[in-house]
């Protein structure tokens, strides 16, 4: 059996990094050699162990992914990435330095942004996906065919609702739906976009998909793609009961991806869709 592969977690403490942390420690093919939080963190050149609730790990809180990697024993391969989007752009510099293999499953990200980690990608090959449910993953392709299949004469509205902490609006997820579905019926994404309505804004126009966000409680994540037509309608729906959903999905996008060559990847890639 070949020996597990050396991970680094980014943003270890947060809601999503702590999933990801159990679940890389639950993985004999893994072995956790470090991990990193903002350089503000009280926790900072602590074992990671005991701030978790085990035994020493022998890995310590870093404030940067280059002390991590420098501090990583056996050397690390890659890195699972849930941050923000501007730790991210300063996590790829260094991956491209240390040949660092990325799993990056925050959202957010601008264009610009999007061009830099595509840029990353011709060195180092990278996972990225707005959301690492495989429900999820498998979902966008599903509403690609109902788009295209269906035709114009159905209606698309795409809505998400999420936990009342999430900064960003839609998610990721809803993009990359509306994104899909657009696609499919040979529509500009960012002309058919319809985020809010209000008001007397008339009836609704031919290509519009409309793209709402519902922020409340501590819903972990829901979407829904309607297609509504004359007299019928259908509904695809993904509901993400825990956030350990998504530390699955990115424990398979990192075996999947060591030994990769560079490149930019989807979820998809990772199941083969």
């Amino acid at each position: 059996m070949n020996p597990p592969i050396p991970v680094i977690v980014c943003g270890a403490l947060g809601r999503m990094g702590r999933r990801v942390l159990e679940a890389v420690l639950s993985n004999d093919r893994l072995k956790l050699v470090g991990a990193v939080e903002r350089p503000d963190c009280p926790d900072l050149d602590r074992d990671l162990g005991p701030l978790i609730g085990r035994p020493e790990l022998g890995a310590k809180l870093a404030d940067s992914l280059a002390k991590a990697a420098s501090l990583a024993n056996p050397r690390a391969r890659l890195y699972i990435d849930f941050t923000t989007p501007e730790a991210v752009m300063d996590n790829l510099a260094q991956a491209q330095n240390d040949n660092l293999a990325a799993v990056i499953g925050t959202t957010g990200l601008d264009q610009a942004q999007k061009k830099t980690l595509g840029q990353a990608a011709e060195k180092i090959p990278v996972v990225w996906s707005p959301n690492m449910s495989l429900g999820v993953n498998l979902m966008f392709k599903v509403a690609q065919f109902m788009a295209k299949a269906l035709g114009p004469d159905f209606d698309i509205e795409i809505v998400e609702t999420h936990h009342r902490l999430k900064k960003d609006a839609p998610s990721g997820t809803a993009l990359k739906l509306h994104e899909v579905v657009a696609q499919a019926r040979s529509l500009d994404p960012a002309a058919s976009m319809v985020t809010g309505r209000k008001g007397l804004v008339g009836a609704r126009t031919d290509g519009e998909i409309g793209v709402l966000a519902v922020r409340a409680g501590d819903v972990v994540g829901d979407h829904t793609v309607l297609f509504a037509g004359a007299g019928e309608r259908l509904e695809l729906t993904h509901r993400a009961h825990s956030r350990d959903t998504f530390a699955a999905g990115a424990i398979r996008a990192a075996l999947w991806l060591d030994g990769q060559k560079p490149g930019l990847y989807s979820l998809s890639d990772v199941l083969g869709l």
